[in-house]
């Protein structure tokens, strides 16, 4: 089976300014990295616009509304915290990145595909339901696991986070469901300040890997092989959603992890053997942060590039 390729070109106009991080250059640099004749049996499809009853599985409809209701004029932005800002394409940017995961989960539910990656922005993980944060609007991954359960009837759903910033909007979410399990390895201390290894949900469906700034390479595959990776194996989860942020890249300019290209590839592999295992292969990745141009092509080239050596 193939790997589906989600994305929409209404991603590139969430705009929060020529000096933030999260820039629409980040998707154009996926984007071309995946132009490569590498990807060409990529199944692409676009983004679908995610409606309200979506929104609804993990955010109030009082702050949904509030966040539809920000639509600033072309070249001015309205600033919801210190980092998270919006444009004019902001909303439906953050609508194709919700339908997109969706559409992601549904593709590999119904065997059109054995994984599904969306290469959507703005991120998702940092959004609480009813507080924007961390550059994020809506919780992305949450609302495609609760996705899952609502349509599909899982019983059992697991979301892995290696983004360098622990995603504390997924994780609150989806901690008080046993039939949710979240899994994040993350830079500590590091922005949010949340991921606690204390911090271990109902009956340990959570399971945080904070790691110090440098720990490289050996500790990150270590803390997955002896902590996580277990974990999940005990949960056998039905579907897993992966929060795919590359901002872990010794490169990246907003942490200090220290990863190598070869570690997003390292990382993908232990996520299909998981799949394998236990979902019927079905695997869904969406994009979240990475913040160094190259490193970030690069390391989603080795992420998509594993899926698709997978599902051949």
């Amino acid at each position: 089976m193939s790997v589906v390729l989600l994305t929409h070109p209404a991603c590139l106009d969430h705009d929060p300014g020529s000096d933030h991080p999260e820039c629409p250059d980040r998707l154009r640099a996926v984007l071309q990295a995946l132009d490569h004749p590498d990807f060409a049996t990529l199944h692409r499809r676009s983004a679908p616009v995610a409606d309200d009853a979506l929104l609804r599985l993990a955010h109030p409809a009082e702050y949904i509304a509030r966040i539809l209701a920000i639509r600033p004029p072309v070249g001015e932005v309205v600033r919801l915290d210190a980092d998270t800002l919006m444009s004019a394409g902001s909303v439906e940017a953050a609508l194709r990145c919700v339908g997109g995961a969706c559409a992601a989960v549904d593709a590999v539910m119904d065997g059109e595909a054995g994984a599904a990656f969306a290469a959507v922005r703005p991120p998702g993980h940092h959004a609480e339901a009813a507080t924007p944060m961390g550059f994020c609007l809506f919780g992305t991954v949450a609302i495609a696991a609760r996705h899952a359960q609502s349509r599909w009837g899982l019983r059992r759903i697991a979301v892995v986070d290696f983004d360098v910033h622990h995603g504390n909007g997924t994780q609150a979410m989806l901690q008080d469901d046993p039939a949710m399990f979240f899994a994040s390895s993350h830079q500590h201390p590091c922005y949010p300040g949340t991921g606690a290894a204390s911090e271990t949900g109902i009956d340990g469906n959570v399971v945080n890997l904070p790691l110090p700034p440098g720990s490289g390479s050996a500790a990150f595959r270590k803390g997955w092989s002896d902590t996580i990776l277990p974990a999940l194996d005990r949960f056998a989860p039905e579907l897993l959603l992966v929060s795919a942020g590359f901002d872990a890249h010794h490169a990246d300019p907003l942490a200090q992890l220290e990863l190598g290209t070869d570690d997003f590839a390292w990382i993908t592999e232990r996520m299909i053997e998981v799949a394998d295992r236990h979902c019927q292969g079905r695997l869904v990745s969406v994009l979240e942060g990475g913040y160094d141009l190259d490193a970030l092509a690069a390391s989603v080239a080795a992420h998509v590039r594993t899926l698709m050596q997978r599902t051949a």
